[in-house]
């Protein structure tokens, strides 16, 4: 029986043939994006991966049902797997802004579904770095922001010659549209529109995007003219100015291509791309201040701005780059059981040492020294430590094979010193 189209099984390295996926590199995902987060003063939460569809529809309309993995549950509730975190944390934040000293700093590590078409760097799931921060109006959020973005990238020894993050504004666009609308007469009816043909831009053929543009009462080419200029808002010129005070204003630069499609962004947006253009946007962010209204029917209101930062495109862009560590399984110490008749005893030895921190495994069954000597070999184990009666053991170190004796209270110093 296979696992489902679009779902990962993860094995521990080493890995059986090289198209699977590693437990031990998704780990080392894990564990730099919460020590990048947590540097940042971010503190972390979570919730259930299961959710009323109504908080889903209700932040991205009814048409991002065709996305989701949903049903009704035995209690007749229309239910979701989550596509994203926004909405839940949102619903979180609404609930109990109050109990928590402004600006929250959250983030989290959720896995998060969509049913829709398997293709490079997108599955039907995949697990995503979310960071948030609620109650902070001023652009030094957005700059707070991005920097993580960037310095969790670069924890992965990622650099300005592998990532950009492309800054843009929505404010920007929306004076853009309000300018033309006014210049020509159309009504805004079509704004939402409007943003999904720019959002797709560099995706589309130009003779359609031209055709698209035209319905709507706008020309290509002053489209073109206003995101070739670049010229920063004055909240991005304060967040250019901000990161480049950090020594990281080489990571950014301007760029209107940028829009996010998603309707509820308000502000500032950001993507994170790869400079060779090889992998699918890294990760993607932006400031999002009436979500909270919008999910607590306006009983809560908060400025908020965040970014996902998945793992697939990430993983397929380190092993690009040659960035991954090499995931050898390693034991600290392998415990011989010689003589049956100090099975006891070494059972002791062995939960003594892993009380001190060691990684420590033995034989389970009785076996010839010869096949748990080469049991200790295959998991790549520093030491082995073995029984010589009750009251001494000897320790090998399978480096450098200096052996240390002692009793088996000092076991600990012994590994220290071998």
């Amino acid at each position: 029986m296979d696992r489902l189209p679009g779902f990962r099984d993860f094995y521990p390295e080493p890995l059986p043939h090289s198209d699977l996926w590693s437990a031990d590199a998704r780990q080392y995902i894990f564990d730099k994006w919460r020590s990048a987060a947590r540097r940042y003063g971010f503190r972390e939460y979570d919730g259930p991966p299961l959710e009323p569809l109504e908080l889903f529809t209700t932040k991205s309309g009814e048409e991002i049902v065709g996305q989701l993995y949903n049903f009704t549950d035995k209690g007749q509730r229309e239910i979701a797997l989550r596509p994203e975190m926004t909405p839940t944390l949102a619903r979180m934040v609404a609930a109990h802004e109050r109990n928590y000293k402004k600006p929250i700093k959250w983030f989290a590590i959720p896995q998060l579904f969509r049913y829709e078409r398997q293709q490079k760097g997108r599955l039907r799931e995949h697990f995503q770095l979310n960071a948030d921060i609620f109650g902070e109006s001023d652009v030094a959020a957005d700059a707070e922001l991005i920097a993580l973005l960037i310095d969790t990238l670069r924890s992965f020894g990622l650099t300005s010659k592998d990532f950009v993050i492309r800054l843009s504004s929505r404010n920007a666009w929306q004076s853009f549209y309000d300018d033309a609308m006014q210049k020509t007469g159309h009504q805004g009816a079509n704004e939402y529109e409007f943003f999904q043909i720019i959002d797709k831009l560099e995706r589309t053929d130009p003779s359609e995007a031209e055709k698209k543009l035209s319905a709507l009462g706008f020309a290509l080419a002053d489209v073109n003219i206003f995101i070739a200029a670049g010229k920063p808002t004055p909240e991005l010129e304060a967040i250019l100015t901000n990161l480049a005070a950090r020594g990281l204003g080489e990571f950014v630069k301007v760029d209107y291509h940028v829009i996010r499609g998603l309707a509820y962004y308000t502000g500032v947006v950001f993507e994170a791309f790869d400079v060779k253009g090889e992998f699918r946007a890294i990760a993607g962010g932006g400031r999002y201040d009436n979500l909270v209204k919008l999910i607590s029917g306006g009983k809560a209101s908060l400025p908020a701005l965040g970014f996902g930062f998945g793992d697939v495109v990430l993983l397929e862009l380190l092993k690009a780059r040659g960035l991954l560590p090499k995931f050898d399984a390693k034991l600290d110490v392998f415990v011989l059981i010689e003589d049956e008749n100090l099975r006891a005893p070494s059972l002791k030895l062995v939960h003594n040492l892993r009380e001190a921190g060691q990684t420590v495994d033995y034989s389970l069954t009785p076996a010839r020294p010869d096949k748990q000597f080469k049991r200790a070999q295959e998991l790549n184990a520093s030491f082995t430590a073995k029984l010589e009666n009750a009251s001494a053991v000897r320790v090998k170190n399978l480096s450098t094979r200096a052996e240390k004796t002692g009793s088996p209270d000092e076991a600990v110093r012994l590994l220290a010193d071998c």
